[in-house]
């Protein structure tokens, strides 16, 4: 039995090591000098994401194994750019999905879960009765600026801008790195978070256009609490890219931020559903159903060729 991904650990980075299958488990092996090679075990049963920096070579049995867990891969480059590796597991079933396409493909659903994503970030009964989508980006983007000049003013900085171009890396802040860093982070674990559901990344509610454009709707739901404080605590870090990933690590024990994501998935998809034990995150599937548009499913394995043809 595999943890639920809500019980599981978090994410691991690794830079600069080989990660190989052996007899025993999955393994990165490290080269502490020409006569030695360190070897450390990951927990991939256990782990959610797991993130590989330059330098990081894979085996193909490797991302067998870690396929069969459900663990996601993410491949960070230098300068933070993000391409990721989704991995899914064949043990789940397609509700959380179908629920998510019905509410993406029908405008006034999309628009009522975009609303409702909004309306999370501000807290219950802050928003007015039929506010639009665009007061609610206006309202949004009050909150984020209100936010930088209270973390600023916290820890003694001057006025913040977010500042985010990957061909100028080294030319940003301490705080920007470490917030790069943090989210990247962050989004590993959505995304691993919604394939563990059966979701779909690419199908996003306010972003669009993107193939991770529904992990970057879910990850703007945290950022406030889960990555923001962190960047900015660490205004004057010498190394703020691998300060940031061990500081956010902490931070997740604390804010047990896994079985929000599963739980808020769930609610925004299906907000009058009970959620928690009607359609858990896995299901063991042993047959493969057939869609037929009068009865909805029919069972597979069968011959429905009509006698005596």
């Amino acid at each position: 039995m595999l943890p639920r991904i809500a019980d599981s650990l978090s994410f691991l980075y690794l830079d600069k090591v080989r990660v190989v299958q052996d007899d025993t488990g999955v393994c990165a092996q490290i080269q502490a000098d020409k006569n030695r090679t360190d070897t450390v075990y990951i927990p991939t049963a256990a782990l959610t994401c797991l993130l590989l920096g330059p330098g990081v070579s894979i085996t193909t049995r490797a991302l067998s194994t870690l396929a069969r867990h459900g663990t996601s891969v993410v491949c960070t480059g230098a300068g933070g750019v993000r391409a990721y590796a989704g991995i899914l597991p064949d043990s789940l079933t397609t509700h959380w999905l179908e629920q998510q396409v019905t509410a993406w493909s029908d405008p006034q659903q999309r628009l009522a879960t975009a609303t409702r994503m909004y309306e999370m970030r501000f807290g219950d009964g802050s928003v007015p009765d039929g506010t639009t989508l665009a007061q609610l980006r206006g309202m949004e983007g009050q909150r984020m600026k209100a936010l930088y000049k209270l973390l600023a003013q916290q820890h003694g900085i001057g006025r913040f801008r977010r500042n985010y171009h990957p061909d100028q890396w080294h030319q940003q802040d301490p705080v920007n790195l470490a917030l790069s860093a943090a989210n990247t982070s962050l989004y590993g674990i959505i995304h691993a978070a919604v394939l563990a559901i059966g979701c779909s990344p690419a199908l996003g509610f306010v972003h669009t256009g993107k193939q991770h454009a529904f992990v970057y709707d879910i990850a703007d739901l945290y950022k406030a609490e889960a990555t923001l404080p962190v960047a900015f605590s660490l205004h004057q870090s010498a190394n703020p890219e691998q300060e940031a990933r061990g500081k956010f690590r902490e931070e997740l024990r604390l804010i047990r931020l896994l079985p929000r994501i599963i739980r808020d998935i769930q609610t925004l998809l299906t907000p009058d559903a009970d959620t928690d034990d009607d359609h858990p995150e896995r299901h063991d599937v042993h047959l493969v159903h057939l869609w037929d548009p009068k009865t909805g499913v029919l069972p597979a394995g069968v011959n429905y060729a009509p006698d005596g043809g």
